[in-house]
């Protein structure tokens, strides 16, 4: 038999060494273990802690619904249309109406500013919020002074907006809408879905062509005394276009607890008008059947509905189940008596989140069915017989 020698001197040193020395040595033990638990747990709650940040960021190309990728021009655009709806003056006594009202200009004035726009893409809205704070440029401006910056002098009364000139209305493409199925997961946690458009976008093409007809009356003499009015097209001259199919990528913001029915617009993204605007495209959100689960959502409700199938020996005996929700809890599926095909358990709080409504969730609503054996062995009959013969549920 051989023996390490430095392992029986260290043995022979412990040995040795007196009980005070080996408690100071243990005791020093328990500090480092304390040190390293307390250290893992800060950078739990630091990751917890920023995943929750992150979670909250806003996105400021879905607040003025459009790509990330669009130009000032069309932000410029988004912005006008939705800060004319939402305006305060437009919408007296309406918070929800001032606070989107507020949003988008703020988001306005981060994707109009060409430093603030790279630092957001980069790093997000905290991100943003760092540089702010260290000096680099200023914090948001006020959505009043927003708004009187980009549509002119002040707004006393919603008639015109204290008297600005009125431009003409340019001519928009049609809208589109578009069905978005989103799973029951993604609509309970929240996740950005790419999706790969297909559309119409206008190219240049050779030569031109006339543009931007208007009528004009015109007043011709045709004798003495006697004239005649008439209308006439007056164009411009404007270079030539052709349509052409190009594939278009959109991130589509999706939070939890969306309703059925929800719109998620995309500003400009839809049919293409030559001599205007294209129109807008409008997502709108239905949630898919969870087929692995056998959840549904309810129609009018935040509930999820579940079919659970159990055998006969667990509809007769009582049955003890765990189920895995999209959050990684365990929610458990109990009854200790006689379930009946149809019987239905209601566990509260366990359905989907409450849109805009942090913290409240709907409930989840079990309805079970029983899986019967294909046949009954014949010398088994006789014992079910026995059982059951005056003991029974009508169905």
């Amino acid at each position: 038999m051989m023996f390490d020698n430095n392992t029986t001197k260290n043995t022979t040193k412990e040995k040795m060494m007196p009980r005070r020395c080996r408690s100071k040595k243990l005791i020093g033990r328990k500090k480092s273990s304390s040190l390293f638990v307390l250290l893992l747990t800060t950078l739990l709650l630091l990751s917890v802690s920023f995943v929750a940040e992150f979670a909250h960021a806003k996105d400021y190309y879905s607040i003025l619904g459009v790509a990330r990728g669009a130009p000032e021009s069309q932000i410029k655009r988004a912005y006008r249309k939705l800060a004319l709806k939402y305006h305060p003056d437009k919408n007296p006594g309406d918070d929800k109406a001032k606070s989107k009202f507020e949003e988008l200009s703020n988001a306005y004035e981060v994707l109009t500013d060409e430093e603030k726009r790279q630092i957001y893409d980069r790093h997000g809205e905290e991100g943003l919020k760092q540089h702010q704070q260290g000096g680099g440029g200023g914090g948001g401006g006020h959505p009043g002074d927003i708004f009187s910056q980009f549509f002119g002098g002040g707004f006393g009364g919603f008639g015109g907006f204290g008297g600005m000139n009125q431009e003409p209305e340019t001519p928009k493409g049609e809208p589109v809408q578009m069905d978005l199925y989103v799973s029951l997961k993604d609509l309970y946690l929240g996740n950005t879905i790419k999706v790969i458009r297909d559309k119409d976008v206008l190219k240049p093409a050779k030569g031109t062509r006339k543009c931007n007809c208007r009528q004009k009356m015109v007043t011709r003499q045709v004798g003495p005394g006697m004239f005649q009015q008439y209308a006439q097209n007056e164009c411009e001259e404007c270079p030539n276009v052709k349509l052409a199919r190009e594939k278009s990528t959109l991130m589509c913001e999706i939070e939890p607890g969306m309703e059925d029915g929800k719109e998620i617009l995309f500003f400009e993204e839809g049919d293409v008008l030559i001599d205007g605007e294209p129109g807008d495209l409008k997502m709108i959100v239905k949630a898919q059947y969870d087929k692995e689960m056998k959840w549904r959502r309810g129609a009018s409700d935040n509930n999820l509905y579940m079919d659970k199938e159990i055998t006969l020996v667990m509809a007769l005996n009582g049955f003890e189940t765990e189920i895995t929700h999209y959050d990684g809890r365990k929610i458990v599926l109990k009854n200790e008596e006689v379930t009946t095909p149809g019987f239905v358990q209601t566990y509260k709080g366990e359905g989907m989140p409450r849109f805009g409504n942090s913290g409240k969730f709907g409930d989840l609503v079990v309805t079970y069915s029983i899986k019967f054996p294909k046949k009954v062995p014949n010398g088994s009959k006789q014992i079910v017989k026995d059982i059951f013969s005056s003991d029974f549920v009508d169905f």
